[in-house]
């Protein structure tokens, strides 16, 4: 008597419908994922221009002068945001304004639509255009 082994697995055909559901899956996540790890390292550069603006008011409060060396808020100059994707400086033409104006390095470089953020003391935001405040 014969016996009929039967085979247990996958098929071929099987597995190949997997590995395209995978790659279509890949390729629609992906730049959602992209635009979303450019939207949270612009969220991180506003956060830090936000707190070298509150800096920049309490030596204002205490000097009566804003400046443009950010070692004199005892950060470095230029600052580099923790994760290093924007690179702030500052600008202070007589002491009584400033400018903080980050911009995108590394791996943020990819982010055209905010290469750079820029805060004044006025707490005007630039660019007012393409969502770039805005989360």
């Amino acid at each position: 008597m014969i016996e009929v082994i039967k085979a247990r697995g996958f098929t071929l055909i099987e597995l190949m419908i997997v590995v395209a559901i995978i790659g279509i899956l890949a390729v629609v996540a992906y730049p959602s994922y992209n635009d979303f790890a450019l939207r949270s390292n612009r969220a991180e550069a506003q956060r830090e221009l936000m707190r070298l603006a509150n800096l920049q008011e309490q030596r204002f409060v205490d000097w009566r002068a804003y400046t443009a060396d950010l070692t004199d808020l005892g950060v470095a100059d230029p600052y580099e945001t923790p994760s290093a994707n924007y690179r702030i400086t500052a600008v202070s033409a007589d002491n009584t304004v400033f400018t903080l104006t980050a911009t995108a390095i590394n791996g943020q470089i990819k982010d055209t639509k905010c290469p750079s953020l820029t805060l004044n003391e006025v707490g005007q935001k630039i660019p007012t255009t393409g969502n770039c405040w805005e989360q």
